[in-house]
């Protein structure tokens, strides 16, 4: 099953990510990734935990599929979906700043030339969209925002 068209190769960790969440929450299971649920105990509740590990185990093959395969192969003996969505986030999402710049300059010396105006209209809003992207997230120098998840 295809839940995004670019796997994640450490470059594109934002568009990716966006990616995934729309398509788990689309077929309702991006409660997998964000943590709320969490796995029942086998001893405690066999049968949910039966059905939390075979949907765990659904979105972790779906998960997998969308990454290079180095990056699987860092990941591959993770046991929930949380966990490798935490790895990669705090692997890949903290270097925004050369992104950003990157962007920006990609916006600076985008020209038309060759392109007809839809196509030029499409790269330029593709870039705007991105850039913005990484201006919504929050700025934080004092740890906060990692305690928090």
């Amino acid at each position: 099953m295809v839940i995004t068209s670019k796997p994640l190769n450490g470059n594109n960790y934002a568009t990716w990510c966006r990616s995934i969440s729309i398509s788990l929450s689309a077929k309702n299971k991006f409660d997998f990734i964000d943590g709320t649920v969490k796995m029942s105990s086998a001893k405690t509740y066999p049968d949910e935990f039966s059905l939390w590990k075979r949907c765990n185990d659904m979105v972790l093959s779906w998960l997998l599929n969308t990454l290079e395969l180095d990056i699987v192969n860092s990941v591959i003996y993770s046991t929930t979906v949380y966990e490798i969505w935490e790895d990669l986030r705090e692997r890949f999402s903290q270097s925004n700043a050369p992104i950003i710049l990157q962007i920006q300059w990609d916006l600076s010396s985008l020209t038309q030339d060759q392109l007809s105006v839809a196509a030029y209209y499409t790269k330029l809003k593709a870039l705007c969209d991105e850039l913005a992207s990484y201006s919504d997230l929050p700025f934080c120098i004092c740890g906060a925002m990692k305690k928090q998840g």
